[in-house]
C-alpha cells in the first residue's frame, strides 16, 4: 500500500470513529450541567401591576416581578437573579430597558441543592410626563456559579400563568406585562 492510501484511510478512520467519541462526551456533560431553557421551573411573571388599593408595603405605580430558577441539586453552586424593567416604545413599537430605577443588580437566591428557587422584586415608576400610561414588562436574567466561575446562564422575558410562592397581589395573579396609569 503506497504511503498515500495509508494517510486517506486513517483520516477516514479517525472520522467515522470521531461522533461517536464526541457524543459520549457530550452525554456526560449534559449529566453534569442540566439543560435549564427547557425546565418548567425556569420562568418570570409580573406578579404585581399597579393596583389600585394596595397592600402598605407596595404602593401604587408598582411592578412586581417574580422569577423562578431551577437548581442542579448541587450544593456547592450558587444561584443569581438580576431584574430589569422594559418597557415599550411609542416611537418604535421596541422594547427597551428601564434606565433609571428599573434595574435590581445581580442577587444572591441561594445555593442550587433544591429543585427551584424564588425570589421577586418590586419597582415603583410612574408614565414620563405627558404620557397617560406606560406598558412593561420584565427581563430576568440568571446565574448559576460554581467555584466563582459561570457553569450556566439563561434569560427569560416575564410571561402570564406561573404560580408565584409569595408576592403576588392580587393573590395568584401573574401576567406578562403591566400597564401603569399617571
Amino acid at each position: 500500500m503506497s504511503p498515500r492510501i495509508t494517510i486517506v484511510a486513517g483520516l477516514l478512520l479517525t472520522t467515522i470513529a470521531w461522533p461517536s467519541v464526541t457524543s459520549g462526551a457530550e452525554k456526560r456533560d449534559s449529566k453534569r450541567v442540566p439543560t435549564v431553557e427547557k425546565s418548567r421551573h425556569l420562568w418570570a411573571t409580573v406578579n404585581v401591576c399597579d393596583p389600585d388599593d394596595p397592600p402598605h408595603a407596595i404602593g401604587p405605580d408598582t411592578i412586581g416581578i417574580r422569577a423562578s430558577m431551577p437548581g442542579s441539586r448541587d450544593g456547592r453552586e450558587l444561584m443569581y437573579m438580576r431584574f430589569r424593567v422594559q418597557y415599550l416604545s411609542d416611537r418604535d413599537d421596541r422594547w427597551h430597558n428601564v434606565t433609571k430605577g428599573g434595574d435590581s443588580g445581580w442577587k444572591k437566591v441561594g445555593r442550587a441543592r433544591y429543585k427551584a428557587r424564588q425570589a421577586g422584586r418590586n419597582f415603583r415608576l410612574s408614565p414620563p410626563k405627558g404620557r397617560d400610561s406606560i406598558e412593561l414588562r420584565g427581563k430576568v436574567n440568571y446565574l448559576w456559579r460554581l467555584r466563582g466561575k459561570t457553569v450556566r446562564k439563561a434569560v427569560v422575558l416575564t410571561t402570564k400563568g406561573h404560580r408565584s410562592r409569595a408576592g403576588t397581589y392580587p393573590k395568584n395573579f401573574s401576567a406578562a406585562t403591566c400597564t401603569i396609569k399617571s
